[in-house]
């Protein structure tokens, strides 16, 4: 199984064998049940979709997602996500993935969605450094020349200006597992991994880690 979904539960810090202290994100990484199995036959690759055993259901499910979920045999769940497997392995819908696929030492990518910021400026969202703040300066957090007059007499696209910050997936990669609870579904990742406390996250086994 190439990963599962989780929720980011917050961080703390514990210690390792030598002593030093880690810090780490506790990740409720599942339990997942498989809704829907994809073949090589019928889809053209082998996966699986998993969805998410969550403490709080979704409060409405369409009529097209409740036939997809009762098909299966499994209750309506919040977050669904596939995951690509080997064609050997035998996955079928109600199947239960757990955080006991991960072993400690593995290293794994944490896709999640950053937190949201709202419409920032160029100091915040690009880390520019601004103009003087004192000697009679009048340019302070503004983002300066953002093209030419004459020629070509335009802004290129790309250029770093105000906007929106956070919202968007974000993916960190070779984040290793410090520590795996089985009884409680709880996966210690060392550092940080995006989005707030209670966030979806995705763990993938990395792949160039």
């Amino acid at each position: 199984m190439e990963g599962l979904l989780g929720r980011k539960l917050g961080m703390t810090q514990i210690y390792a064998p030598d002593g030093r202290v880690v810090p780490v994100t506790i990740v409720q990484a599942g339990p997942c049940l498989v809704v829907q199995r994809r073949t090589s036959e019928n889809d053209g690759y082998e996966a699986v979709q998993l969805g998410l055993v969550d403490e709080r259901a979704p409060r409405s499910v369409s009529q097209p997602m409740q036939g997809h979920f009762g098909k299966a045999g499994v209750a309506p769940m919040r977050k669904l996500e596939e995951f690509r497997i080997g064609a050997e392995e035998e996955y079928k819908p109600g199947d239960q993935v757990k955080a006991s696929i991960f072993a400690e030492k593995d290293y794994v990518d944490v896709i999640g969605t950053a937190k949201g910021k709202g419409f920032q400026g160029v100091m915040k969202r690009h880390g520019f450094s601004g103009g003087g703040a004192t000697h009679g300066s009048m340019f302070h957090r503004a983002p300066g020349s953002i093209g030419q007059a004459s020629d070509p007499s335009r802004v290129f696209p790309g250029i770093k200006l105000p906007g929106r910050m956070g919202g968007k997936p974000v993916t960190v990669k070779n984040l290793q597992i410090e520590k795996v609870d089985e009884e409680k579904n709880l996966i210690y990742l060392r550092g940080s991994v995006p989005g707030p406390r209670n966030g979806y996250i995705s763990i993938r086994r990395a792949k160039k880690g």
